[in-house]
């Protein structure tokens, strides 16, 4: 998988303690990489990084990304061969509540570990994690390009959108003709799985709900999004890093991860297909709608993956059916089965690379 290029290799991973980075962390495992992590928490109750057990399989650091001096040191102290930068301010209705954390921490943040790589002077591979929010979200029906305008109406699309001028200028000022820093940037969105326990997230608060045998209550039913499985986008980071690091032609250079067009599936759709799944005998029996939106919610927004699949051979690998199968398997395990969710999560981690082995997706090969 991934030419082996993580093998025996030093990966630091930001953020490893969220959601995608645990996930990010238990695949790196697998692939015989020698797996360190930052974070300042962990951000949810229950968290999967506590549930895996992963503070006993990767070398944690607990750090905020803020803190300049701490980060240089880390990095310093680690030389990794590989960066994964994930560590965010991941949740827009916090943003309302404290717009100067969530600046501080993804703008500053991300300025930190690019800092502290060029002052380390190492030799590395940095794939920057941003979001499909990054866009100027004008609600327009067709998907994104990486060439399209950054920035947004609210202070979380604003501060993903500063956090790639971050990474753009600190690439065209220290790296463009550096022979050790290979850097690129890459955007996904809508990603749900097992393990994710965030506030307001739509799966979350479902599994939580139906956990107490409660509807869960829902306030924009009709909105579209491209859902995708959480491995699908890390594939993408992956083979992202295999390519930087095998060559320079995608140096600097951003990248979109999400589903295909026709995986575009309303809340509604969503919640009620999990619903039928965790054993709800309708979909309608799954939630209520409330008129109770907070904070301005986008009706669309979707990526433009063609650079993906044109540069890096990249496409996602899983169906509808098994995003809905894989996400409601993991969690009904948790709650229902009381299972070891490590081997569980590394169970699901080989089904997905056995289907796209299976597909001769390029990564696999």
């Amino acid at each position: 998988m991934f030419g082996e290029v993580y093998k025996d290799k030093r990966v630091l991973v930001t953020g490893n303690t969220g959601f995608k980075g645990s996930w990010l962390s238990m695949w790196l495992l697998k692939l015989g990489a020698e797996v360190y992590g930052c974070s300042d928490d962990t951000p949810s109750n229950p968290s999967m990084f506590k549930v895996l057990g992963l503070e006993k399989k990767v070398k944690h650091t607990w750090l905020d990304v803020r803190d300049k001096e701490k980060v240089h040191r880390l990095i310093k102290e680690i030389k990794p061969d590989f960066v994964f930068h994930l560590a965010a301010q991941a949740l827009v209705a916090k943003s309302y509540q404290d717009p100067v954390d969530t600046f501080t921490t993804n703008v500053n943040g991300t300025a930190n570990v690019l800092e502290g790589i060029r002052l380390s002077g190492i030799s590395c591979v940095a794939v920057m994690i941003t979001s499909d929010k990054c866009y100027d979200n004008v609600e327009w029906p067709w998907g994104y390009k990486e060439t399209d305008a950054l920035g947004g109406k609210d202070v979380y699309s604003a501060s993903k959108g500063a956090a790639e001028l971050v990474i753009k200028s600190y690439y065209y000022s220290f790296f463009k003709n550096s022979e050790k820093v290979a850097l690129a940037s890459a955007r996904a969105g809508n990603v749900i799985g097992g393990g994710d326990w965030a506030e307001d997230r739509i799966i979350p608060d479902c599994v939580r709900a139906w956990s107490t045998s409660e509807k869960v209550e829902i306030r924009s039913p009709k909105a579209t999004r491209p859902w995708q499985f959480v491995l699908e986008p890390l594939s993408g980071y992956l083979k992202l890093g295999q390519s930087l690091s095998e060559s320079r032609k995608m140096d600097g250079e951003s990248f979109n991860f999400g589903p295909l067009s026709q995986y575009n599936h309303t809340v509604a759709e969503l919640i009620g297909d999990l619903g039928i799944m965790w054993g709800f005998e309708s979909a309608e029996d799954a939630f209520i709608i409330t008129g109770n939106v907070p904070f301005h919610e986008a009706g669309l927004l979707k990526l433009n993956c063609d650079k993906s699949l044109l540069f890096l051979k990249w496409m996602p690998t899983l169906d509808y059916k098994k995003l809905i199968e894989f996400t409601g398997s993991w969690y009904k395990s948790f709650y229902h089965k009381q299972a070891d969710m490590f081997v569980v999560t590394l169970s699901q981690i080989e089904d997905y690379e056995q289907i796209a082995a299976k597909k001769r997706l390029e990564w696999t090969l």
